[in-house]
């Protein structure tokens, strides 16, 4: 049986490239930014550039289709619809720290049928199908076996951050990180360097399309309270296994995130 989506995905797959390839542009030039909510609720002027790039195109393509855009209020719907992020890191961006990416998943009856995350400065390209794998820049990804033995997290910390490191500390840990934006983190523990990542007060747009480049590569994904992941939960667990997700879940016992 043919695969309804795969021309879909191949469209997204060039999208990101030409995105990324504006986004790494405007970083050698001076980053116009204007503030939303508050001083670290910010989009630029990129950001607003690429999203109506990325949009226009694909309405243009598929008309049927819904979007569902970084920033924007919505509810998943069973219709296809597309979850961008035109910059995946946009603080990161402001600061001009390379770790930014482009971030484009589609969601079909709710459930994430394929991502493309493209870090566009180290030009990486992170890509999965449902039921068809995870690749970088063509190479099969695989998680780390190493969590079942040796455990090294790859942990970005959004909320009580001493106390939640003075918690996963009674773990044997090589080290705590975080250098990218939480599709990049996603995506490091998809490729095995590292074992597994949180976060919490997370938008569904930052995390979608990364989650299915996990799993694909033979991660897990579970909420932090230890319960089943939820995409519209604004919370994540990701780990290389099973036990792993669990243990992390156990040790920083949080309360559901409002």
């Amino acid at each position: 049986m043919a695969d309804p989506w795969q021309e879909c995905m191949d469209y997204a797959v060039t999208l990101a490239r030409q995105a990324g390839e504006v986004v790494h542009d405007a970083l050698k030039n001076e980053v116009n930014v204007i503030l939303k909510s508050s001083p670290v609720d910010l989009v630029t002027a990129t950001d607003q550039k690429v999203e109506k790039m990325l949009i226009s195109s694909i309405k243009e393509k598929y008309p049927s289709h819904r979007n569902l855009a970084a920033g924007e209020k919505g509810v998943l719907t069973d219709n296809p619809t597309w979850i961008i992020d035109p910059i995946d890191g946009t603080t990161k961006f402001v600061h001009r720290f390379p770790f930014v990416a482009v971030s484009i998943g589609f969601v079909v009856n709710k459930k994430i049928e394929f991502g493309v995350v493209y870090s566009c400065v180290e030009d990486k390209r992170y890509t999965a199908r449902k039921r068809k794998g995870a690749f970088y820049n063509g190479q099969k990804l695989q998680v780390s076996q190493e969590g079942r033995f040796i455990l090294q997290f790859l942990v970005q910390l959004i909320l009580t951050i001493l106390s939640n490191t003075e918690k996963l500390s009674c773990i044997p840990i090589h080290g705590i990180q975080s250098v990218g934006t939480a599709a990049t983190n996603m995506c490091i523990v998809a490729s095995g360097g590292a074992e597994a990542f949180y976060e919490m007060g997370i938008h569904c747009w930052d995390i979608a399309v990364a989650a299915i480049i996990v799993t694909e590569a033979g991660g897990v994904l579970m909420d932090v309270t230890g319960g089943p992941f939820d995409l519209m939960s604004r919370r994540i667990i990701a780990a290389s296994c099973t036990a792993l997700a669990e243990r992390i879940a156990k040790e920083i016992q949080v309360a559901p995130f409002q």
